[in-house]
């Protein structure tokens, strides 16, 4: 029992709902105009989360063993900083993980691509190897991309592009360019959550030569930045169901209101390691955006 529990916590499970949003927006987008499948939306459920939790035994494996994870870091012990988890059975894990991952976007794309191109079939498995490739390459090895500041970039593109624009396409079979506008906003929120994770870690990354984006703009800049993501956000979805024309979908924007107060606090917020709960509020905020359009769309919209 506490080797299960152990290994959940490497899993960091409080990160899944931030990397489902993008599915569930994009879902929900693709059931409002008549497209649905349950196999379609569960493997990519699936697909997503392994693809997430190989990211967060990847950074585990990759910040211990270039020893950014130290006794000066802020935030929650990691497993193998610990020694809970050896850094052999991290690797097995990461490599195990990564094949398992390639297995269900296989299976995803195998049930989702059915009546498309070839052309697209063949993009869709590259997309799912670059998935791969940039979870374990975001802190493993000596080019890790999280270390030079790309990581603000590789979230925004992942978790927001790729994740509505891709699901919502294995849906309808066809690329909709009005779904880019929740896409942003969802890519945006997400960073905004690696960006206070990097104002957490700015002192401890700065000294480990650690490169975040945060570390190249500084503590003060990234306050600026981060409210610069939070408005942009709010700003893409607004457009986005001004659009839709209808009014009772604006519900899902009331989460920006909890957003707006996070804002504030940031702001003025002068020890590092008050950024840590902040983490929570965006994450699970960025997931009810995307759950109340999802419920609004499937439950209540229908009884209207």
């Amino acid at each position: 029992m506490a080797r299960i529990k152990t290994w959940l916590k490497a899993a960091r499970l409080r990160t899944l709902p931030l990397s489902l949003s993008g599915i569930v927006i994009g879902s929900a987008i693709a059931f409002k105009n008549g497209y649905w499948d349950p196999t379609i939306f569960w493997l990519a459920m699936l697909t997503t989360v392994l693809f997430q939790i190989l990211s967060n035994f990847a950074n585990d494996y990759g910040d211990s063993q270039k020893g950014t994870d130290n006794e000066y870091r802020i935030g929650p012990e990691r497993t193998v900083q610990s020694g809970a988890i050896s850094l052999k059975k991290m690797q097995f894990a990461v490599i195990s993980l990564s094949v398992i991952s390639i297995l269900s976007a296989g299976a995803l794309i195998y049930f989702g691509t059915k009546q498309m191109p070839v052309e697209l079939i063949w993009l869709y498995s590259i997309l799912a190897i670059l998935c791969v490739v940039a979870a374990i390459t975001y802190t493993v090895g000596k080019k890790a991309y999280g270390y030079s500041g790309f990581g603000d970039v590789m979230v925004f593109l992942f978790f927001g592009l790729v994740s509505v624009l891709g699901v919502y396409s294995l849906y309808a079979k066809s690329f909709d360019a009005a779904n880019i506008l929740p896409a942003i906003s969802i890519g945006l929120l997400s960073t905004a959550v690696l960006n206070l994770n990097n104002m957490r870690d700015f002192a401890n990354d700065k000294n480990s030569g650690k490169v975040t984006f945060v570390v190249k703009i500084g503590l003060h800049n990234a306050k600026i930045y981060h409210a610069f993501l939070i408005f942009l956000a709010f700003l893409s979805m607004l457009i986005f169901l001004l659009g839709l024309n209808i009014s009772l979908l604006y519900l899902c924007l009331l989460p920006f209101i909890i957003l707006a107060y996070h804002q504030r606090k940031v702001m003025v917020t002068r020890e590092e390691k008050y950024f840590d709960p902040e983490l929570k509020v965006v994450a699970l905020s960025t997931f009810s955006i995307s759950l109340l359009f999802a419920l609004l769309i499937a439950f209540i919209l229908p009884l209207l």
